[in-house]
């Protein structure tokens, strides 16, 4: 697949370079052309601006920068991200773990409004970008998992071969409008982890004894 990454921080690394070593033709964009380089360097992939990667990402385009700033970005770029995957991978998250979009609607739908004729993907958003640098990411004999929200099947056929393509196994979360769910669980997630220390991975029981087995 042809694939962008739109931005240069951890996430993006990680992803792309796993992309690359899967055997996708990856452009790193990013605003600075000299952090771009580096990141580009790092991870096997091209460098280039952001509309150099949103253009190239004729398969799926990585918008991976802070929430705050993810909206206009698209907005800018929204003539490029037409009729394109776009996966978003942000997490609305601020001081105490709260979502910053609430009341209002989730980031996702926020990215979708800015960039209405880009086929929006909420997925990668629950783990740190560490976890993406795992080949592949099995715990315990256990392939992790990636819930993934959109309204395009197309997309999602994209998002979810991408997914299989790192050893991790892609679950339907619904459309996009359960994106925000999946922010919400994010910011529960990463209060625990980063907030207590918490092990989050024993608050949810086995299948069996989840469904009242």
């Amino acid at each position: 697949m042809r694939i962008g990454t739109l931005g240069t921080g951890a996430m993006a690394e990680a992803l792309a370079g796993q992309w690359v070593r899967a055997g996708h033709e990856v452009m790193v964009g990013g605003r600075s052309p000299e952090r771009a380089a580096v990141v580009a360097r790092r991870t096997g992939g091209r460098r280039g601006t952001l509309r150099e990667a949103a253009g190239h990402g004729t398969d799926a385009v990585l918008l991976a920068v802070p929430a705050p700033v993810a909206p206009g970005l698209a907005s800018e770029l929204a003539p490029l991200l037409e009729g394109r995957t776009l996966i978003d991978c942000t997490n609305p998250v601020g001081p105490g773990f709260a979502l910053t979009t609430e009341p209002g609607p989730s980031a996702a739908v926020r990215i979708a409004s800015a960039a209405p004729g880009a086929r929006v993907v909420k997925a990668f958003n629950l783990c740190h970008s560490g976890v993406w640098h795992l080949s592949p990411p099995v715990f315990d004999g256990r392939p992790l998992a990636v819930p993934l929200c959109g309204d395009d099947p197309d997309a999602l056929d994209v998002v979810r071969a991408l997914v299989t393509g790192l050893g991790c196994v892609p679950f339907d979360g619904g459309g996009l409008a359960r994106a925000g769910l999946l922010e919400a669980t994010a910011a529960f997630l990463i209060g625990l982890w980063a907030g207590q220390g918490v092990d989050a991975q024993a608050i949810a029981p086995p299948l069996p004894y989840a469904q009242g087995s």
